[in-house]
């Protein structure tokens, strides 16, 4: 045979090439998938998921190009590798030997490839975003019920007496994937608004992203008994105060098994923003599930709390976050903080090792959040000119003003490249109160212009160093 003559590594490769129906395959393109909002969800006052099916006629129209169907959502998708629990049971057998004996279990995974949203690309998330944003809002009156059939209790999330975890559930024309999306924390010190479940949001802010049951000083009432005096705080104590029914992640364990039980062939992807971005994630690291988190406080160490077994990776968890929110920033804490002031402990943060300007605190270098997954940090202080206010951090202000406009956002040069160590450039169209940095013309053609900065994983990252955590007699 001809290939004979030639080396064995040769003769593979030039075999692969002649046999090959397409010795140039390249990956098979994603698809564009279309979502429209099919549900809306909320919880009953004994804490059960109940759904709302909307009518064309209730659809509000957010499109973003004309002429388009006003009442759909157009997202790219990419693929990406999730691990789901091998099942149910095991997962929760996972949970208890973490809870018991502080032991992870590695062979509760299984890798599986699936179609996730093109978080590289600003349209995508301007669109969930969109999705996520539509969640604060309440459609016209309409019937309740859950996965079995008609519920006549009433609602908590929606009247305007309730209070609890809610959202909208959007699904794609042929069923194939589900976007579930939460709200967030509905709070009038922000946004000038408010709402019926500002005292439930608030508490599930206190459990879940304070250091010990929201026990900023001396003056404050805990959310939880666990406080031992003197930077203590106890570690059983605060780790069963997450296991309450009624709180969200619970809460949105169950929403997911109901939508699982209504599409059972889906895949189904979570976003949200604020709380209702942390609690994405915690249900994305659950199952397995691609999450877009807007703007959310950090998470990871309420994952840890709740003895969430851990996948080998989290990446298919991506949180958008901009330096000027202090909340997903971790710099809204101390008791002369606005958060503070309003009665909310969001103390994850980490201090990096080398603090030393006098403004560190707005530094992307000398504070991290430890959250779960990528982070895609939009630099709005730096290159925008933007304040650190809280005001920034409403889901309206990243559709608005941040992925409502087409900017570029200069990354790091390629390696090999001459860096000068000056800072990211960043161009606008349109922004006349922008005030950025970088009209050096030379450094622009060194930097790689994105649409989107790249997300990564953040590290060295620790919560609540000055807290000693253990058991301790009364």
């Amino acid at each position: 045979m001809i290939l004979d003559i030639f080396p064995v590594t040769l003769r593979l490769l030039l075999g692969s090439l002649l046999w090959l129906d397409d010795p140039l395959q390249r990956p098979q393109a994603t698809p564009r998938i279309s979502f429209q909002l099919r549900h809306q969800h909320a919880v009953t006052n004994s804490s059960r998921v109940i759904f709302s099916d909307v009518r064309s006629s209730q659809l509000i129209s957010h499109s973003l190009t004309s002429p388009a169907d006003p009442y759909t959502y157009s997202v790219d998708t990419s693929r990406l590798l999730t691990h789901k629990p091998s099942s149910t049971s095991a997962f929760h057998d996972a949970r208890l030997r973490s809870i018991r004996h502080g032991q992870n279990s590695v062979n509760l995974w299984q890798g599986e490839e699936v179609l996730g949203p093109d978080v590289t690309e600003r349209q995508t998330l301007l669109e969930l975003a969109k999705m996520t944003s539509n969640a604060y809002y309440p459609g016209p009156e309409a019937d309740w019920y859950d996965v079995d059939g008609f519920n006549a209790s009433t609602p908590v999330g929606w009247a305007p007496t309730d209070d609890g975890l809610r959202g909208h559930v959007f699904v794609s024309s042929d069923n194939s994937t589900v976007i579930l999306s939460l709200k967030g924390t509905s709070a009038g010190w922000i946004t000038g608004g408010g709402g019926p479940t500002v005292r439930k949001d608030k508490l599930n802010d206190n459990r879940l992203f304070s250091c010990c049951c929201a026990r900023v000083g001396p003056t404050w009432s805990p959310v939880c008994g666990c406080y031992k005096g003197s930077g203590r705080c106890g570690q059983e104590c605060v780790e069963s105060s997450l296991l309450d029914d009624d709180l969200f992640y619970s809460v949105g364990v169950n929403l997911y098994n109901n939508i699982t039980y209504m599409y059972p062939n889906a895949n189904i992807w979570v976003v949200g923003h604020s709380l209702g971005g942390a609690i994405s994630s915690l249900i994305g690291v659950t199952f397995g599930a691609p999450v877009v988190a807007f703007e959310a406080p950090a998470e990871k160490l309420a994952a840890t709390r709740l003895h969430l077994p851990s996948p080998p990776s989290t990446q298919h968890i991506t949180h958008v976050i901009h330096t000027a929110d202090p909340i997903a920033m971790g710099t809204c804490n101390g008791v002369t903080s606005s958060c503070a002031i309003a009665g909310y402990a969001m103390e994850t943060r980490l201090y990096h090792a080398l603090l030393s300007h006098p403004l560190i605190w707005v530094s992307i270098s000398g504070v991290l959040r430890c959250h779960l997954g990528k982070v895609s940090l939009y630099d709005t202080v730096t290159k925008l000119g933007w304040s650190v206010d809280i005001r920034t951090h409403p889901i309206r202000n990243i559709i608005e003003r941040l992925l409502g406009e087409e900017l570029e956002w200069g990354e790091e040069p390629p390696a090999g490249d001459d860096e000068s160590g000056d800072d990211e450039d960043i161009s606008s169209s349109g922004w006349g109160w922008w005030g950025g940095k970088g009209d050096d013309k030379d450094k622009e053609k060194k930097k790689v212009r994105v649409a989107v900065p790249e997300a990564k994983e953040e590290v060295d990252c620790v919560d609540c160093f000055n807290w000693e955590y253990g058991e301790w007699d009364e």
